[in-house]
């Protein structure tokens, strides 16, 4: 099975949500994402779904489905910044914790929430 396959299984089994943050994620059209969740342009890169390694590849750990889950790829990344990674229940933890105090990833956006983006008359509109 390929990495990216275990990624889009792991999503559905998360419900779309990030492991750690519990954030929406999003695949494809990122665009849409933001307006539907109200999230303001900067952010919505941060919340692509990527296949996380519970354990690191660099401390041997192997794509295999019971070590990746979908994490949103500000998580991700943010955990693999420390010199010393924090364990995956650890991390969840930490992040859970600066999320209630309001000191995780920012998201408000421009859209209100449920609505779709405006359609423009340019021709690259959808």
């Amino acid at each position: 099975m390929t990495i990216k396959t275990m990624r889009k299984r792991k999503m559905a089994q998360q419900h779309g949500r990030c492991f750690y943050c519990g954030r929406a994620m999003w695949e494809k059209d990122p665009e849409a994402f933001g307006w539907v969740f109200g999230v303001a342009p900067a952010a919505i890169p941060q919340l692509r779904c990527t296949a996380e390694h519970l354990k690191p590849r660099c401390e041997g750990g192997r794509n295999t489905v019971r070590n990746i889950v979908a994490a949103c790829l500000y998580c991700n990344r943010t955990r693999h910044r420390a010199k010393a990674p924090l364990s995956p229940e650890a991390y969840r933890a930490r992040v859970r914790d600066r999320i209630a105090a309001g000191k995780w990833l920012p998201l408000r956006g421009p859209g209100p929430v449920g609505t779709a983006p405006p359609v423009s008359g340019h021709a690259g509109a959808q």
